[in-house]
């Protein structure tokens, strides 16, 4: 079954509005009058999405996401960002239970379900992050990490849900480390997910589901990890934050 690859860029607490500026016109000039056998996404910091919408709210081939969204709607929540908000950018995507909000703000399983189901409520796609550490790899804990995090993190979606949205396996040994997992390792790890959603929703969600991959992904080997048959795209840090890098990982991994 094809499933069209998705691209996404998270520029984590990297540029401001002007700096989105450059990038946004930089690589639109790039990418313009082209068409891509991809999805492609760019997740700038809250203060950017205006500036990032201004440029590309209305560029069909790309669309924005944001890094967060609270499980409220509205409230005396101070520091936080609602989805109702977000829809205000023309943001099509959210980021959700990437390992660093797990690891640095202690967020549980248990919530990061309750801000993808919000998502969902609001029509927005999460793109749902798991992955393990190198400590749960190495004492053989893999498995059972990412079955709770599946399992809790996609509770109670229905299989429309289930299908606007994307899993992203990042093993967390590998982010921003200039480690990457092996494609033979990636691969495992992203067939043993597909079957973790098969198990939870059935086999033909589980074969439509998009699961990228992310951790230090780059140009260099985008192709070879692209080319497992599990792996339909990747959530990308800091190769993303230069256009023509950007560009590269795509033009490399995209099919065709």
């Amino acid at each position: 079954m094809f499933r069209k690859p998705i691209f996404a860029a998270n520029w984590k607490m990297n540029k401001g509005p002007s700096e989105t500026e450059d990038f946004a016109r930089s690589f639109l000039s790039k990418v313009q009058n082209r068409t891509f056998p991809c999805d492609i996404v760019i997740a700038p910091p809250f203060v950017s999405l205006t500036k990032a919408a201004e440029i590309l709210g209305n560029v069909s081939s790309i669309a924005l996401a944001a890094q967060n969204c609270s499980q409220f709607d509205s409230g005396a929540y101070t520091g936080e960002i609602s989805a109702m908000m977000l829809k205000e950018f023309f943001v099509h995507y959210v980021i959700l239970g990437h390992s660093e909000r797990r690891a640095i703000y202690g967020e549980t399983n248990e919530v990061i379900n309750a801000k993808v189901r919000k998502a969902r409520e609001l029509n927005m796609k999460p793109i749902f992050c798991i992955g393990e550490t190198l400590e749960e790899r190495e004492t053989g804990r893999l498995e059972k990490i990412l079955r709770t995090q599946v399992s809790i993190g996609l509770k109670g979606l229905s299989e429309r849900d289930l299908l606007d949205t994307v899993i992203a396996y990042e093993p967390v040994w590998a982010i921003g480390t200039g480690v990457t997992a092996t494609a033979a390792q990636a691969q495992e790890a992203h067939a043993f997910v597909r079957s973790l959603v098969a198990e939870q929703f059935g086999a033909d969600s589980a074969a439509k589901i998009r699961i990228q991959y992310g951790g230090s992904v780059k140009p260099n080997n985008a192709a070879e990890l692209m080319a497992c048959p599990d792996i339909d795209g990747a959530l990308i840090g800091g190769a993303s934050l230069e256009p023509q890098s950007f560009l590269d990982i795509i033009q490399n991994g995209a099919p065709g």
